[in-house]
Order: C-alpha cells, then structure tokens, then sequence
C-alpha cells in the first residue's frame, strides 16, 4: 500500500496548490483532450486509453474543483459530458506553456508534434510568457520572487521563509 500523497492545498504557494488539484498526469491530459473538444467519458477513454476507474475520479476531481461542468446529454439512460468552466478554459494558456516547453526540449529532428493555431491572426504560434508591465519574456535569469499580499502573516518572519526569499 502506498504512503498518501500529502496535501499542498494550504501551502503559501500558488504553484504548490496548482500542483495540490492538478499535479496528477491523468488530469492535465484530460484537461487537454477537453480542449481538443472531445467531451464525453468513452471519448476520454478511448483517446486516453486509461482506465475507466481513474477516468471517473479524476472527472469527478475536476468537476469538484470547477475546472469541468458535468452536463447531462441523454436522460434514458443517464448520460453526461464533460465542458471546460472559465476556470478550465483559463487553463489552455499553461497547456500551451507546457507544449512550448516540451517541443524545445523534448520533441524530435521532425519538430512539434502538435502546432497552435491563433484563429484570430490566422498564424501558427507557440506561448510566450511576458511580463505584464513591460511585455518582455520573463526569464528565470531576470526573475525574482517576494512575498505577495496572500502570504500568511504568521510565516512572514520566519527565518526559513526570510532565507527562501533572500534568494531571489
């Protein structure tokens, strides 16, 4: 029997409580075939191929943390689909975040596997993350990290907390 996996959902980290809803490969990936557009359970499952009890829970996860609305489609029997939320929607941007990523590092002499396409320009486009005030790339070499409005009181004079952000 596996050890439970801890919860990150209170952490003083929006990367940490990212991780705490989505930090499991089923979901981002269901995630992704939501985008493509498919919507149904044995859309998921034949596109995914995984198995029909993790299917449902992670559904299930998604819908709970708003990422996904469960629609019924059919009444006899009971059918549903599964659509992406604004919260879910808002997601694309990391997904196109984390193609990026893996098409410099990860994919073959051919290229990308998979090429966005802006429908609004009509160009194919990869995500770029710039910063909001200046519209430069943010890059790690020119990033640091503070204490944002959110972080707990509490936590902010600890010496563990003062060292991690002395870092950056």
């Amino acid at each position: 029997m596996s050890p439970a996996r801890p919860s990150f959902a209170n952490w003083p980290c929006s990367i940490a409580r990212t991780v705490d809803v989505l930090g499991d490969p089923w979901s981002i990936l269901i995630l992704r075939e939501a985008f493509y557009g498919f919507r149904r359970f044995d859309e998921f499952q034949q596109e995914l191929r995984m198995a029909r009890n993790t299917l449902a829970d992670r559904l299930r996860r998604l819908v709970q943390e708003g990422l996904m609305e469960r629609r019924l489609y059919e009444s006899e029997p009971p059918r549903h689909e599964y659509l992406l939320t604004e919260k879910g929607r808002d997601f694309v941007p990391v997904l196109a975040a984390m193609a990026r990523w893996g098409d410099r590092w990860l994919a073959g002499e051919e290229g990308a596997p998979v090429t966005f396409h802006h429908d609004a320009c009509d160009h194919d486009a990869h995500a770029e993350v710039v910063c909001s005030a200046c519209g430069e790339p943010m890059r790690s070499e020119d990033l640091s990290t503070r204490m944002g409005a959110g972080y707990p009181e509490r936590l902010r004079k600890r010496p563990d907390v003062q060292r991690r952000f002395a870092r950056s």
